[in-house]
């Protein structure tokens, strides 16, 4: 559809430059000249479409802003030039020069420096709350584990946060199903949603873009931070690995959880209650107020009890941490 709408527009282009062409001059030639410079600008403006189709609001704006400064600066070199005795010919180069230089020169100026101006340019800085590291694209996975909604009130999140309207639906979905487990998850990250819009530190707002022809959630979500420039803020570990290969920034809750876990090392005595049996004989399990499971040797014994114990080594995986610990022998008698 897409690419019929831009054959479409090069021949409407064409046909005007033939028309211009014919009615300035009534000479077949010029005509065709017409014709091919209208083409020309057809497919300068198609090019223009396609290049700036990854640009962001902000940046396009930033361009036009810096442009409307060049040429008002080129309006007053040209009426102090305008003062000197030079040749009305001359006059008429310098403008059409000096329009493209300060153009050019204020569109750079005001993309380069867009934090500078932020008090004077508008949409650079649209929302306070918004400000400061970009967009943030919530995933259903991370809205249904409810921890956002934590962050977002210790102001450890900052930027634009979006809610995708195809995310929204599913979490919709997931609150009507006929499985009460998927209902109350569901329902649970409407609330977590709820929580978060009525945050005073972020600015959450729902996005209605879509891509009909994607029919994956996942799919679309980086599709969407693809053409947003955006983050992703998730803990499906799928997700972040496909995301990543597409060269989107993840922020990945469960990454951040493991990374603010504190560091223990082989040696150190811990106090821990052991709960359950291990997998191996004479095992005890107990878990730390984080979640980190401690796997007790020789703990079997003690389980119900809150014992000393030496850790002994720390093994780190994708899922998490797991800290194997030995409990002392008077701990179990």
């Amino acid at each position: 559809m897409i690419i019929f709408l831009r054959l479409l527009f090069l021949v409407i282009c064409a046909g005007a430059g033939y028309l211009v062409g014919y009615s300035a001059f009534g000479i077949k030639n010029e005509s065709l000249l017409g014709m091919t410079i209208g083409i020309l600008i057809g497919a300068l403006v198609i090019l223009l479409d396609m290049f700036f189709k990854k640009a962001t609001v902000k940046n396009m704006l930033s361009i036009l802003l810096g442009i409307i400064l060049g040429l008002l600066l080129n309006k007053l070199f040209i009426d102090v030039i305008s003062l000197s005795n030079l040749d009305d010919d001359v006059v008429a180069k310098l403008n059409f020069i000096s329009a493209l230089v300060f153009s050019y020169l204020g569109a750079v100026l005001i993309l380069r420096g867009q934090e500078e101006f932020q008090l004077m340019i508008p949409f650079v800085r649209l929302d306070t709350k918004a400000s400061g590291n970009g967009i943030v694209l919530l995933d259903t996975s991370v809205i249904i584990d409810g921890r956002i909604a934590d962050m977002c009130e210790t102001d450890f999140i900052g930027g634009q946060v979006i809610v995708p309207g195809f995310v929204l639906k599913e979490l919709q979905a997931i609150a009507d199903s006929s499985d009460g487990l998927k209902r109350n998850r569901g329902r649970r990250g409407l609330d977590v949603l709820n929580k978060i819009k009525n945050s005073q530190h972020v600015s959450v707002k729902v996005h209605e873009l879509d891509f009909p022809e994607i029919h994956a959630v996942d799919a679309k979500l980086v599709k969407m931070a693809q053409e947003l420039n955006a983050r992703i803020f998730t803990n499906d570990f799928n997700l972040n690995k496909v995301a990543e290969l597409q060269g989107i920034k993840v922020l990945n809750i469960n990454a951040l959880a493991n990374a603010l876990k504190p560091v223990v090392m082989p040696g150190e005595m811990m106090t821990v209650k052991i709960l359950k049996e291990g997998k191996e004989d004479n095992q005890g399990v107990a878990y730390l107020d984080d979640g980190t499971m401690v796997v007790v040797d020789n703990g079997r014994k003690a389980i119900g009890h809150t014992v000393n114990v030496s850790i002994t080594s720390v093994l780190q995986t994708q899922a998490g941490r797991m800290i194997f610990a030995k409990a002392a022998d008077e701990e179990i008698r």
